[in-house]
């Protein structure tokens, strides 16, 4: 049989139970001679004699004594037809010498009651210790599973491939964990990169009836025209947006240092060319730079996403950075109802609509958008390590908090 032909085999056979079973074995073996020889009136005499007598000179195992801890005979027992007493060759002889004087009513040695609980004490401590080797032994495979599931959906978020476990290593079980897990992180990465590309696709699709709404603003009145390149140009902003996010999570784009009040700026700025009622707090003028790490597509994103939000159920946005809770926070207020509390959690998930008293609805008087937007706010966050939350206004309305971490 060759080498690899051996291997193979042994790996088939080498099973949770086998590993389990030998350890358990090998720890009870070393307990009973550290046991033996630091309790037993005999001591290490036993080692003396291993190069002469071989395997016969190993001390025996013992067993509990009866009706309690009592002193008893130390050795195997007599075979039938033989002297009752202990067959002791080889230790100390009832002569009167002992290790330390206790023997029964023939002179033979025994073992006390406090060498008993001594030995069973250094049994019991030496069982524990292999318990805890092999735990941790055993257990190792799980942990690298653990550590793996950990990083598997940050990975997927950052477009990197999942990690992989090796399927070689450990026993039959562990390599069976290690394949199912692969397979998993696999199909769930190819899922990730299709929604993905869907998603890309919508929005590249849209450029050609934006292009000829475009050729057909010329037959419109002037009035009517403005109106509609101002859609066709948030439409395109949009789009735009919405490719970017997709393409840095394609490429595993790495977080980049940026200053968070010029972007803030940047998109109020855009905002108001817009006509929408969007202000940047006056403090952040002239006040340090607040860098964050982040990627300049998604974040943008998430502010953005949160704007149209208070635009459409607050009639107006009013934009805030500063320093807190260990990190940056971005608030966005508005001057809507609000929520009520118990829907502040409900809403941020996604196809959930809320129709706000006084927002505009679809003709059939549902609420209007999708239920997206802070959805896929969120989401974007805390890819971003950051948190995002929602909490009424003591003075009325909305205010959606952003944190994230300094640079």
């Amino acid at each position: 049989m060759s080498l690899a032909a051996l291997r193979e085999r042994l790996r088939r056979i080498d099973t949770l139970f086998l590993r389990l079973f030998l350890l358990m074995w090998v720890t009870l073996v070393i307990s009973n001679l550290v046991a033996f020889s630091v309790a037993s009136p005999f001591g290490t005499s036993w080692m003396g004699r291993l190069s002469t007598e071989g395997a016969a000179a190993l001390p025996p195992l013992p067993s509990l004594p009866p009706d309690g801890l009592v002193d008893m005979p130390h050795g195997p027992p007599a075979k039938p037809g033989h002297d009752h007493r202990p067959n002791l060759a080889g230790w100390p002889a009832p002569d009167g010498r002992s290790s330390d004087g206790v023997r029964d009513s023939d002179g033979w040695p025994v073992m006390p009651a406090r060498s008993l609980w001594l030995d069973y004490l250094l049994r019991a401590l030496l069982i524990g210790v292999g318990a805890a080797i092999g735990a941790r032994w055993l257990s190792a495979p799980m942990r690298r599973l653990a550590l793996a599931s950990g990083t598997l959906s940050q990975g997927l978020a950052e477009g990197r491939d999942p990690p992989a476990l090796d399927e070689r290593l450990g026993t039959v079980e562990v390599r069976d964990s290690a394949h199912a897990f692969n397979t998993m992180a696999r199909a769930l990465k190819h899922q990730f990169e299709q929604h993905g590309l869907h998603m890309a696709a919508v929005s590249h699709d849209l450029r050609t009836p934006l292009t000829r709404l475009r050729l057909r603003l010329e037959q419109l009145p002037p009035e009517t025209a403005q109106a509609a390149a101002q859609d066709i140009r948030a439409m395109d902003e949009l789009i735009d947006a919405s490719l970017a996010v997709v393409r840095e999570q394609a490429t595993a784009m790495p977080p980049a240092l940026m200053d968070l009040g010029a972007m803030l700026q940047s998109l109020t700025d855009d905002r108001a060319e817009l006509g929408q009622p969007v202000s940047l707090a006056d403090r952040l003028e002239g006040a340090a730079p607040l860098r964050v790490c982040a990627r300049p597509a998604s974040l943008r994103r998430i502010v953005g996403n949160l704007v149209d939000n208070a635009l459409r159920y607050g009639h107006c946005a009013r934009l805030s950075a500063q320093e807190g809770e260990g990190g940056v926070v971005v608030s966005v207020e508005d001057e809507g109802p609000g929520i009520a509390p118990g829907q502040l959690q409900r809403v941020m998930q996604p196809w959930v609509r809320l129709q706000a008293e006084g927002a505009p609805g679809e003709p059939d008087g549902r609420p209007t958008g999708s239920g997206l937007g802070l959805a896929i706010a969120l989401d974007l966050a805390q890819r971003e390590g950051g948190r995002l939350s929602l909490e009424n206004r003591a003075e009325g309305g909305l205010r959606a908090r952003l944190w994230l971490p300094l640079a």
